[in-house]
């Protein structure tokens, strides 16, 4: 998959299109995305997805922001999954908020873009005050020679699935109804980096990953699977949170405990799967009594981890 950062000009070719956010790309994106990727197949033409950096609810109100699901990064890996060609990262910023829908149709689907079939979501609204919706895009389209087509609600159980509904399942440490809005378990990737090296003073290394947003989708302490550095997962223990024993910057930090693993992992880039909560992150009155509970909840998963084989590979 190519990706661009912004909109060109003037297009060099015509495209399938649809835009989002795309927050965690759950099963309603996925099969939003399958949609899209269909008809550009038979249309010949290119999959393309236009997306946001950052969230139009981070730059609105950015105190007020609901907690990502994926980096940018991690969205792009999803979105190259599914299939899709190229991806438009365009920044939204005050410029791009206060665009009139109008001088959205011209610049980015006509000019930009030349869109020749365009998927939305059933609430999409778009431009200044959100004042395009499905309505005026049919108009356009008839006007410049592109058809529109709603991908509508899909359910679960009943239920909308939504970034939303997976943020308050991962709130109220559901994972498994997160996992099935998802259509796979909770996971977050990135590079493991060097930390303070506090684990490995206490008997449990770990592997560091430096969360991009300050508040993450979960916290506490979990039974996890690691995938990027062997050929098959490798279970392991790992705390989500602000680790308020080791420190007080309040900055949030994934660290992965990895069972029977003895590499060096610094500068690779994994991916954690969180499969059941062991317990909330609490901050404990030295460093001694930290090491006894990492050495419980070492033992609680791999007893975990003994009673769901099957799991490590899920």
């Amino acid at each position: 998959m190519r990706v661009f950062r912004g909109i060109p000009e003037h297009a060099d070719a015509a495209t399938v299109l649809t835009i989002g956010n795309f927050d965690g790309v759950h099963l309603g994106h996925q099969a939003l995305l399958k949609l899209l990727t269909g008809k550009a197949r038979s249309l010949g033409l290119p999959a393309v997805v236009l997306t946001f950096e950052p969230h139009p609810r981070e730059y609105f109100s950015p105190a007020d922001a609901p907690a990502r699901l994926a980096s940018l990064r991690e969205k792009l890996l999803l979105l190259d999954a599914a299939g899709v060609d190229r991806t438009h990262v365009c920044r939204f910023d005050a410029r791009f908020a206060t665009q009139p829908a109008q001088a959205f149709i011209d610049d980015t689907l006509v000019r930009g873009l030349n869109v020749r079939h365009l998927f939305i979501g059933d609430d999409f609204c778009f431009g200044a005050r959100r004042q395009g919706d499905f309505a005026m895009l049919q108009a356009a389209g008839t006007q410049h020679g592109f058809t529109v087509e709603s991908m509508p609600t899909l359910s679960v159980a009943g239920e909308r699935v939504s970034s939303s509904a997976v943020r308050d399942a991962l709130a109220a440490d559901d994972l498994a109804h997160a996992a099935r809005l998802l259509g796979r378990p909770y996971s977050i990737a990135g590079r493991v980096s060097h930390g303070d090296k506090i684990g490995r003073q206490i008997g449990f290394p770990t592997a560091n990953i430096q969360m991009k947003h300050r508040h993450p989708a979960l916290t506490g302490v979990y039974a996890v699977s690691v995938e990027g550095l062997a050929a098959q997962r490798i279970a392991g223990v790992a705390n989500i949170g602000v680790r308020p024993t080791a420190t007080s910057n309040g900055r949030a930090r994934l660290e992965a405990h990895l069972f029977d693993w003895t590499q060096s992992c610094y500068g690779a880039h994994i991916r954690v799967h969180f499969l059941h909560k062991l317990r909330a992150e609490r901050k404990f009155e030295s460093f001694d009594a930290l090491r006894a509970q990492i050495a419980l909840d070492a033992d609680t998963a791999r007893q975990w981890f003994a009673d769901n084989p099957d799991r490590l590979q899920a």
